[in-house]
């Protein structure tokens, strides 16, 4: 017992769910491969297999058995949020011209940015073709406005990233994009598949919802506070490739005209030298950014907490709760 308690949230979560999560593993590779195009296996295996921890359909796993469904749809619906994820890093490790995901090389350095682009494409196509599936038009429905929100949450970073204009409204709007909207359809297709009480759906939505605003914050704060090497990225990427984060907006806010003068020479116009990001640091410790940041981020995973009460008593529901402390404990 000591052990289980020991365990991360994540991986007792993933051992309670270890039938589904295979079946969600053989079903991936079973859609991801193609008679004509051996590079979309090739492309798709090198990102699904590269150890990351399937938390976004094992959320909609989690969801469904928590509210008692028997299956066998919870395993579609698990898959295709983890095509549309997988299909979202393909494009999103283009855009920033990545290098490094999950401490391996990224898609488009190993192939071509070619490859990563109309790989991406396929498996957002195969998604829309496995929530067909179970013949639920709500499902169908929140699964493809999570989609559309993912690519205009997206859009939205480009213009709002290197903007000293963007407020934290434009910041959350970006993150409940490009972040949470996949976490809050996770949840909640789980719920009604299961055709749970709307009460339930709703909170399994919030739930979802809030984590994915928690997970964001936190990987942002990282971003600047980290430790190399256990991120998957190196310290300051945001920085440097002049995405305007939670903690810069801030820092901004409070700039006198000096730092402000900074702020528009390495963000807006893309003027970095060596030093900067030290400086970008001592200024955001200055203001005390990071740690404003980290109250936001321990805010949303208390939110998510707070959103599983109306939920019935289960094992998955203590372990959902404690994945939100998770999410934030790396920076507590």
């Amino acid at each position: 017992m000591s052990n289980q308690s020991s365990q991360k949230p994540h991986d007792r979560l993933a051992a309670v769910l270890k039938d589904d999560l295979e079946a969600v593993s053989a079903l991936i590779r079973e859609r991801m491969a193609s008679e004509h195009a051996p590079r979309i296996p090739e492309v798709t295996a090198h990102l699904v297999e590269a150890g990351g921890k399937r938390l976004r359909p094992m959320l909609t796993l989690a969801a469904a058995q928590l509210c008692g469904y028997d299956g066998p749809y919870h395993i579609h619906l698990a898959t295709t949020v983890e095509f549309i994820h997988t299909a979202t890093l393909l494009h999103d490790d283009v855009v920033d011209e990545s290098k490094q995901r999950r401490g391996r090389p990224t898609a488009n350095l190993l192939w071509d940015n070619q490859s990563s682009v109309l790989v991406g494409d396929y498996l957002f196509a195969r998604s829309f073709q496995l929530m067909t599936e179970p013949g639920s038009m709500r499902v169908m429905k929140i699964l493809s406005n999570a989609a559309a929100t993912i690519a205009e949450g997206e859009v939205l970073q480009l213009t709002a990233a290197q903007n000293l204009a963007t407020t934290e409204a434009v910041y959350f709007q970006v993150v409940r994009g490009k972040t949470a909207a996949l976490f809050s359809a996770a949840t909640e297709v789980g719920g009604v598949i299961a055709d749970a009480p709307e009460e339930h759906v709703r909170a399994l939505f919030d739930y979802g919802d809030a984590l994915g605003i928690a997970f964001q914050i936190v990987d942002d704060l990282l971003d600047y506070q980290g430790i190399e090497g256990q991120t998957g990225k190196n310290i300051g990427d945001d920085f440097r490739e002049r995405k305007l984060t939670l903690p810069v907006i801030k820092a901004v806010a409070l700039a006198d005209d000096e730092e402000r003068e900074f702020w528009v020479r390495t963000i807006e116009r893309g003027k970095q030298e060596d030093g900067d990001l030290e400086h970008a640091l001592t200024l955001l410790n200055k203001h005390g950014t990071l740690t404003a940041t980290q109250s936001d981020a321990l805010m949303w995973a208390a939110k998510a907490k707070d959103a599983l009460a109306p939920l019935p008593a289960h094992e998955i529901k203590d372990m959902l709760g404690d994945l939100a402390d998770y999410v934030v404990a790396r920076i507590s």
